[in-house]
């Protein structure tokens, strides 16, 4: 399976990240690469918890788009 993930990076050092699909499914690194790591295994014991149909109707309940949005200075 394929997740989004957000980087934030943190003014202490490193990264936390997170999966909006997956509410509460969060990590964190000293770097991007290790985050991720650490976010792919945090999503993997997620899933262990969870039933298909869990699964399916948290995928289908979060929707990740851009917006474009004016500022006016």
């Amino acid at each position: 399976m394929e997740f989004d993930v957000v980087f934030e990076k943190q003014k202490e050092g490193g990264f936390t990240v997170y999966v909006p699909g997956l509410p509460g499914c969060i990590s964190e690194g000293e770097t991007k690469l290790e985050a991720l790591k650490n976010v792919k295994e945090a999503i993997s014991l997620y899933l262990e918890e969870k039933n298909k149909s869990e699964i399916r109707q948290l995928l289908d309940s979060v929707s990740i788009e851009k917006a474009a949005v004016k500022i006016h200075a």
